[in-house]
């Protein structure tokens, strides 16, 4: 019988017992590992480059700037100094009494915030108070682009409204909106008060508005019937309609309309009118004689895909908000096209369903946007503040070329060449309005107005 090799009981001992002490030292040195790690703060997360909008200009460096971009407008900013108190729970005792979370933050002085839906009409009152027809919310927000305040002039409350496209305020900074649903224009006097209404029985689906304030006429893009609506600004009373009705929207002939939506007047009192259906832009004078088209439907410089809003600057440039190419279009009052912003996007001069454009005294440019619900401010550089920035380049050049040309070129150095004009730094009195940049291509879908 074989004889069994059996290892003596210490040593086996010994061996697990080492065993054992290894283990416990490197459980040891994990947990003094995670313990580290817990200490040790969690790296913060890379926070996203911010963007500098300091000097967004269009056209871009180093042609003169036009046109630069201030800020944007989207919902009601919140008070970082009064924050509402956190609500516990209601009992069964406070919801017997109505009382209700909002409640809380009214007693700490918060005001709720309010967010832009689908803005549409614009307008600046005498204070510079900046006014927007939003059709979604029901309301006309009103913001203060310095403070960033904002009021509204609430459905229910205010008035009662349907849904609201066009809005515009006179010398007196009385507010007329107009109501698609209830065809007709609501009036409200400076303390946002409502005065009456007209237009019920005529107007059928109204949407955008202009003033001529010199004549007192109130214009209202009549988009049902094909037409538009010339009304006394102060009596209210109709004088005169411009296009033919009855169509279906199917007329492309000069003087007539297929949905015309906006409508906005010169100095002159001239009347401009983007036929929207027809994707082109119509003139008539103060007395409704038709005058000059241009644009056509197309993706191309001075062309259309729907446009929408229109506003005429002070020196008479005429600016088109293109709905589905999302670009803003500048251009002479004879159809020249001078500038081009926009394409489709989230950034600064960039739309999303772009509807609006308004100027108002102290040369911002308002535009509004559907589909972001946002309306962005930009200012326009007129052709005096151009003239000037063009004179100063002129004499800073002059005054380089003279330095060069006082002391002689020797016969071991090169002469001194001349420094050239800045590029596209074209005089007012040459070209008055604005450069031509390449146009962006973008796409969108948009609403009926």
């Amino acid at each position: 019988m074989p004889e069994i090799n059996q290892k003596p009981v210490s040593e086996t001992f010994h061996r697990v017992a080492f065993f054992g002490l290894a283990l416990l030292a490197i459980l040891a040195t994990s947990a003094s590992v995670l313990a580290d790690q817990k200490k040790k703060p969690s790296p913060k997360p890379l926070e996203p480059p911010k963007l500098d909008i300091s000097n967004i200009v269009w056209p871009q460096p180093p042609a003169i700037a036009r046109l630069r971009y201030l800020d944007y407008f989207s919902a009601q900013k919140p008070d970082p100094v009064k924050q509402a108190p956190k609500v516990e729970r209601k009992s069964w005792m406070d919801r017997m009494a109505g009382i209700t979370p909002d409640d809380a933050a009214k007693r700490a002085g918060t005001k709720p915030r309010f967010q832009l839906g689908t803005p549409y009409g614009m307008a600046v009152d005498s204070k510079g108070m900046l006014y927007v027809a939003d059709t979604k919310v029901g309301a006309v927000f009103v913001f203060n682009p310095e403070s960033r305040d904002t009021d509204l002039i609430k459905h229910g409350v205010d008035a009662k409204f349907g849904r609201i496209f066009g809005l515009v305020i006179d010398d007196s900074d009385r507010i007329f909106v107009s109501d698609g649903e209830y065809n007709h224009v609501l009036v409200f006097n400076a303390k946002h008060k409502l005065e009456g209404a007209f237009g019920e029985g005529t107007m059928s689906d109204p949407a955008g508005l202009a003033i001529d304030e010199e004549n007192r006429f109130l214009y209202v893009a009549n988009t049902g019937t094909d037409q538009v609506l010339v009304y006394d600004a102060d009596t209210f009373k109709l004088l005169r309609k411009i296009g033919t009705p009855g169509k279906n929207h199917t007329l492309t002939t000069a003087g007539d309309f297929s949905s015309p939506t906006n409508v906005a007047v010169d100095k002159d009192g001239n009347l401009f009118v983007t036929d929207t259906l027809n994707d082109r832009v119509e003139e008539f004078d103060a007395d409704g004689v038709f005058t000059r088209a241009f644009g056509k439907n197309g993706d191309g410089p001075g062309e259309f895909a729907r446009p929408k809003g229109i506003a005429v600057d002070c020196d008479g440039h005429v600016w088109v908000a293109d709905a589905m190419m999302n670009r803003l279009q500048v251009f002479t009052p004879e159809g020249e096209l001078r500038l081009i912003v926009g394409g489709f996007g989230m950034l600064p001069g960039q739309f999303q369903a772009l509807t609006g454009v308004t100027i108002d005294k102290m040369n911002r440019v308002f535009t509004s946007e559907q589909l972001l619900g946002r309306v962005q401010m930009f200012r326009y550089i007129n052709n005096a503040e151009a003239q000037k920035e063009y004179d100063r380049r002129k004499a800073e050049v002059a005054k380089k070329s003279d330095g060069k040309s006082i002391a002689p070129p020797t016969s071991d150095k090169k002469p001194a060449e001349k420094t050239p004009p800045p590029v596209s730094a074209i005089p007012a009195a040459a070209n008055p309005e604005m450069s031509k940049p390449a146009p962006p291509a973008s796409a969108s879908t948009t609403p009926n107005h």
